[in-house]
């Protein structure tokens, strides 16, 4: 099947179909957060401004990474991208391996447009590094302008695709030939989190940052179980590490930035994901629904809706900036006590 193809189904079944874990949670309601009844601030001078790969952002927020290589993800894209740049967000891109492996797709990944300013994260599979080559790999990020390169891990969603790629024994190496590349790069997971010893793999590499893609929100191999109508895929739909626990494992292990996603659902929960030791928070399948029920507007709607739950959650801890916000404590509770153990 080709790369276009699996991409329009990807987006069909993410709409309308149920594809979040189904008996397995983010682990974010085990956090709790300890609440300040003087907070000591006027909650309007909250301040969630923050820095990420030497971009600004109103606030640690970006659209993760989702689409692009279809007609379909044209609009979408554009749509994202413009209610990011009115917002002083970043956003990412889905894996460009469509436009490289077919030019005339370019396009629907190009958002320059309509948001000239924000970070903006290319994206391409780990599997695919050596196929391509650094240098393709770099033409492709300039030919979308991408500030960065999101380096996607997925064994979980490959071994559920019947076309898909399981041979990770040249993987680090992979990561390593990216050490060429002339713009930044961060590996993702996309859905299935970081272990402590990935974390420690990639620390020894010195990468500069991990985007942890914790289990909980949506399932990617359930997507691609859907697709494939597998039953294997069906018994590990919820297969992975709850996306708080990869957090705190991660930071642990791990020196460089971390980006919060998987079943970030809430301001609330970015603000745990922070002080749980996140950077910046992703969200994805609940903007892709908004862009579906209204366009960008519908998109610009439901990100404010984000920042003002994490001014909220900042004023009712008593912090001023993000910086201040790392400080806080945290209570584990339940699983991902267990976790911590």
């Amino acid at each position: 099947m080709s790369t276009k193809k699996r991409k329009e189904e990807h987006i069909k079944i993410s709409l309308t179909k149920n594809v979040q874990f189904k008996n397995k949670s983010t682990g974010f309601e085990d956090i709790d957060l300890v609440y300040n009844a003087l907070p000591k601030l006027n909650k309007s001078e909250v301040n969630s401004k923050t820095e990420f790969f030497g971009k600004k952002f109103s606030a640690p927020l970006m659209v993760a990474a989702m689409t692009g290589g279809t007609p379909k993800a044209e609009k979408i894209n554009q749509d994202i991208a413009k209610a990011c740049e009115e917002l002083s967000l970043g956003m990412g891109l889905g894996s460009q391996r469509a436009m490289i492996e077919h030019i005339e797709l370019t396009e629907t990944y190009k958002v320059r447009d309509v948001a000239p300013s924000i970070f903006l994260a290319g994206n391409i599979g780990v599997m695919q590094v050596q196929e391509f080559g650094v240098k393709r790999i770099y033409k492709a990020l300039n030919e979308i302008k991408a500030n960065a390169l999101a380096l996607h891990i997925n064994a979980g969603q490959e071994a559920m695709q019947f076309e898909g790629d399981t041979d990770f024994k040249h993987a680090l190496k992979a990561i390593k030939l990216l050490k060429k590349l002339k713009k930044p790069f961060f590996v993702k997971e996309v859905g299935c989190g970081i272990n402590a010893e990935t974390a420690k793999e990639l620390q020894k590499l010195k990468i500069k940052a991990i985007d942890v893609g914790g289990s909980g929100g949506t399932s990617w191999i359930g997507i691609d179980s859907l697709r494939g109508k597998s039953d294997l895929g069906k018994e590990f739909w919820d297969f992975g590490i709850p996306t708080a626990a990869s957090i705190i494992l991660t930071k642990k292990n791990f020196k460089g930035k971390i980006i919060a996603t998987g079943g970030i659902r809430s301001g609330l929960d970015c603000v745990k994901a922070l002080v749980l030791g996140a950077d910046l928070c992703g969200i994805a399948l609940p903007v892709l629904k908004a862009q579906n029920k209204g366009g960008s507007k519908e998109v610009k709607k439901y990100l404010k809706k984000i920042i003002e739950e994490i001014h909220t959650a900042m004023f009712l801890l008593g912090a001023k900036n993000i910086k201040e916000l790392k400080k806080k404590k945290f209570i584990a509770l339940g699983n991902i006590a267990q976790w911590i153990k």
